[in-house]
């Protein structure tokens, strides 16, 4: 894990995140509260259960919100990506585990201090609301392609929305993108078992 100071003119995400509603010096204000944080895939940024002091605006990477059962069956709940933000506000504990899916670059903020800034700059929590509408459409979204639905419609419809979220613009998914979960991340968060979704990655393939 690196560790340095924020410098939002170098920020890939800085038309996109939150704090793009911000003017100049409002951002500026807001940058030095945090700090730039690089963690390698597979690292962790929370755990469920600790005390919830952080939060993020994921600038690079993919993240992904987890549970764990007792037998440490791990359930993807959702994904973080680019200009996405992390963390749990006005929670005393953090309730999944949110985990490096690539290497990933953050804005990492005090939880409190953000929650603060929120106060302090109405644009930024207008901002926030709004991401946080569209993340809940998108979560409904994923329940909508995995319930009810042939397993080659899922894993169509999370495709399709993974080509969505690498685009920089809504109206259409990129025509390329890497796909970054393994087979056995897919069918965590899909609710189907490997040897299926590699065999409908196959027939995609083949058609």
């Amino acid at each position: 894990m690196h560790v340095s100071t924020l410098r939002c003119d170098q920020c890939a995400v800085r038309n996109r995140a939150v704090c793009a509603a911000l003017a100049p010096e409002e951002r500026r204000e807001l940058a030095r509260l945090g700090h730039r944080r690089l963690l390698k895939r597979g690292e962790t940024l929370f755990a469920a259960g600790d005390r919830n002091t952080l939060s993020a605006t994921l600038t690079t990477g993919v993240l992904k919100l987890s549970s764990f059962d007792p037998d440490g069956t791990e359930h993807i709940v959702s994904l973080i990506h680019p200009a996405g933000f992390a963390g749990e506000l006005f929670q005393p504990v953090a309730h999944h585990h949110v985990i490096a899916v690539t290497d990933c670059d953050l804005c990492v903020f005090p939880r409190r201090e953000y929650e603060a800034a929120l106060d302090r700059f109405p644009a930024l929590g207008r901002a926030m609301l709004r991401r946080s509408a569209a993340a809940l459409v998108d979560s409904r979204a994923l329940l909508a392609a995995v319930t009810r639905r042939s397993a080659r419609r899922r894993l169509a419809a999370f495709l399709v929305a993974l080509g969505r979220a690498a685009n920089d613009v809504d109206c259409h998914p990129a025509e390329r993108f890497d796909l970054v979960l393994s087979r056995a991340e897919i069918a965590s968060l899909l609710g189907m078992t490997i040897e299926t979704v590699s065999r409908q990655l196959s027939r995609f393939e083949q058609e």
